[in-house]
């Protein structure tokens, strides 16, 4: 019993070991010949057919050179114009009493923005009505006095003396009055009929928008130094565009530009008012200035723009429909080439600009080629199933 049971067990050894290189062998021929099959349709995906009565999806068209605008597409933000942008620097030193102006409001030249209270303003006020007094009594001396010369009462050097005391006290007068006219005060003689108080008006220099405001109420500000507010006519504003060198030679003061953000779909337009003297080291870029109207304050500061420039004509352009330019999953751009009656293949090729619904190709295709336009989509459609 022990000898029947042994010794089928030493015979199945080699034949396991024979069926399972049967085996392999098998799984070997049937992956090479998957293989291949793999290969022979990889070598097939770049050239596939259309069905005659499918050709009429498809538009295709013949690239031949032409004459076509330079468009350039500069990157860029939106700034102040800055020359109608000013601080708003205090003249006084003080904490400030109160805020009559916000930020986003319309302000006109001359018109109080905050009050500071103020012990220099106190002080120059009342230099002021000292002066006034001083004057006025000194003018009265000297009319008196050339009454008097005038019937021999009194001698000519007391009219000089009392011309000259009228002289200086106008001068004590005028210098108090640029004093106060400096705070903010237009007009001092004022002055006389308001009530005592400490309270200086921080005067707006420029009509325009208050786009920031730097202080608040309680803070003690320093004359000459404190910067309150920031004003700015927002009608204009300036779009800082960057040129990079190779486009330098393509872009020139006074070019039309046409400007887009992704805020709106409105269309601003300017132009280029000026080139920066210094290209940016890090960014190799040189920054450009465009004046641009700025129709109810849409363009806002810091916002980012992309400003178009037709910068000349392109001689012997390689053109395509913009329909015709497709991408692949690596983001890559390619198009579909006839290359034989109702035969199309696959082409990578590379990009430049595109304007009015056409592509310029500057690699990848011929002229004379012809390229599939309205269409590609079912054509890479159809691609795919073959």
């Amino acid at each position: 019993m022990n000898h029947l049971h042994s010794s089928p067990s030493r015979i199945s050894r080699p034949l396991i070991f024979i069926v399972s290189l049967s085996l392999l062998a098998l799984a070997g021929c049937s992956g090479g010949s998957n293989y291949k099959t793999a290969e022979a349709d990889n070598s097939k995906a770049g050239l596939f057919s259309v069905p005659k009565e499918q050709m009429g999806h498809i538009q295709v068209v013949t690239v031949e050179p032409t004459e076509f605008p330079r468009v350039l597409r500069l990157t860029g933000s939106v700034a102040f114009n800055g020359f109608l942008t000013t601080p708003v620097i205090t003249q006084v030193s003080g904490p400030v009493s109160r805020l009559v102006v916000s930020p986003g409001q319309h302000v006109s030249k001359g018109q109080p923005m905050l009050y500071v209270s103020s012990p220099d303003y106190s002080q120059l006020r009342a230099n002021y009505l000292k002066a006034r007094d001083a004057h006025a009594l000194a003018h009265k001396n000297y009319v008196r006095a050339q009454d008097l010369y005038a019937h021999h009462a009194i001698a000519e050097r007391d009219l000089q003396t009392a011309e000259s005391a009228e002289i200086q006290a106008q001068a004590d007068l005028q210098a108090a009055e640029q004093s106060l006219k400096i705070l903010g005060i237009p007009q001092p003689e004022t002055l006389v009929e308001r009530p005592l108080s400490p309270e200086v008006p921080l005067i707006a220099p420029i009509t325009g928008e208050a786009v920031e405001r730097l202080c608040a109420p309680g803070q003690v500000i320093q004359a000459g130094s404190t910067q309150c507010f920031t004003i700015s006519n927002m009608k204009t504003v300036w779009a800082l565009a960057n040129v990079y060198e190779n486009q330098l030679a393509y872009v020139h003061v006074g070019d039309p530009v046409t400007i887009q953000t992704d805020a709106y779909p409105d269309v601003f337009r300017g132009r280029i008012s000026f080139m920066g003297a210094a290209l940016d080291p890090t960014s190799r870029t040189l920054q450009a200035r465009i004046d641009t109207a700025n129709p109810a304050g849409k363009l806002k500061k810091d916002m980012y723009i992309t400003a178009t420039v037709v910068a000349g004509k392109i001689s012997n352009a390689l053109l395509v429909p913009d329909a015709a330019v497709l991408r692949d999953a690596e983001n890559e751009p390619f198009v579909y080439v006839e290359v034989a009656d109702a035969q199309f293949a696959r082409r990578p090729v590379q990009l430049a600009g595109s304007y009015s619904g056409k592509t310029q190709i500057v690699s990848g295709i011929k002229p004379g080629e012809r390229v599939v336009g309205n269409g590609s989509l079912f054509l890479q459609f159809a691609n795919s199933l073959q």
